[in-house]
């Protein structure tokens, strides 16, 4: 009798260690996991979550009406190990009146940091070096091989300052960035104040940046955002850095604009799709840096976040607040 009455949670994947305990610990719920590190297949997803009262996913399972529907009246919440929510179908799930979890907050410094990875391993042509060293490129010192472009007196335009942004900046600010640019859907003065940042258009941003990092979030407004028109008023030296979602720049453009000498050089941490097939094009170009996807990939973060999914769909749960609700 005990069984019937506890609240079925289905998880998508896998979870690190701190959330799997604290979902193992709780005593009112019955928790069935899909064991495996690789994505669950839709079909799959649809047969597990049939009664579920709770689902744990990430950001790579599709929740949309199908998934909503094979679910049943019993879901009341989902918790999403991940800060986007764009592989969620909020208007449906809104309708549904069921409450979503998030992890907002604690992954910003660990995909700060990545981002600032990403940025001088592209802007100073790293992989590139460490190919030189294995295939015998490199035979002596010479005054321009493997010249890059450095951070001291330039120009950083940053899409987006919300906390990743500006945790972005803060810490490119100690490498003698001469001047911060940021655009985004309205100023934020007392965030930039700080920075001493400026708020821009696009286009300005684009054409007076040395650097660009894109850490804006996926909406339909930033959707195909970097595209042909941004690329042509970048300048010829500009190096472009995407953290934010795959979707916000058209591929098909940031390759031209590389192949052709339009820009300088880009690094990615995120594509669309993912992950990104290996005969791509932006594959063959040496001055595109891609990385599959890790600017949380801390163990420290990772953790968190998964206790914090964890702990957002228990409060959900059980009808309490949640540590970290999107309101929708």
């Amino acid at each position: 009798m005990r069984l019937a009455r506890l609240m079925k949670v289905f998880i998508t994947r896998r979870i690190p260690p701190e959330g799997r305990a604290a979902l193992a610990q709780a005593t009112d719920c019955e928790v069935e996991q899909w064991d495996s590190d690789e994505p669950i297949p839709s079909k799959e997803l649809e047969r597990h979550v049939v009664g579920a009262h709770g689902l744990l996913c990430l950001l790579s399972d599709r929740v949309d009406k199908g998934i909503l529907d094979a679910a049943g009246a019993n879901l009341k919440v989902i918790s999403t190990l991940s800060v986007g929510v764009d592989h969620l179908a909020l208007d449906e799930i809104k309708k549904r009146g069921i409450r979503v979890g998030y992890t907002p907050d604690v992954l910003t410094d660990a995909t700060a940091e990545l981002a600032v990875s990403l940025l001088l391993t592209t802007c100073r042509r790293l992989p590139e070096a460490m190919e030189e060293v294995k295939n015998g490129g490199w035979t002596s010192w010479k005054p321009l091989w493997m010249c890059g472009y450095g951070l001291t007196q330039s120009t950083v335009g940053i899409v987006g300052l919300g906390r990743i942004g500006q945790a972005i900046a803060q810490r490119l600010k100690p490498f003698g960035v001469q001047r911060f640019l940021y655009t985004g859907r309205q100023p934020k003065p007392q965030e930039a104040a700080e920075l001493q940042a400026e708020f821009v258009p696009i286009a300005q941003l684009a054409a007076e940046s040395d650097f660009i990092v894109v850490a804006c979030s996926l909406t339909p407004a930033t959707k195909g955002l970097c595209n042909r028109d941004f690329f042509q008023k970048m300048k010829k030296t500009a190096v472009f850095v995407n953290i934010s979602r795959g979707d916000v720049v058209n591929q098909d453009d940031l390759y031209q604009a590389l192949a052709s000498g339009q820009i300088a050089a880009a690094g990615l941490d995120v594509t669309t799709p993912e992950p990104l097939p290996t005969n791509h094009p932006l594959l063959t170009l040496k001055n595109c840096v891609i990385l599959p996807h890790i600017g949380s990939a801390t163990y420290r973060t990772r953790n968190i976040m998964s206790l914090l999914a964890a702990n957002n769909l228990l409060a959900g749960l059980r009808g309490e607040p949640m540590p970290s609700e999107l309101k929708l």
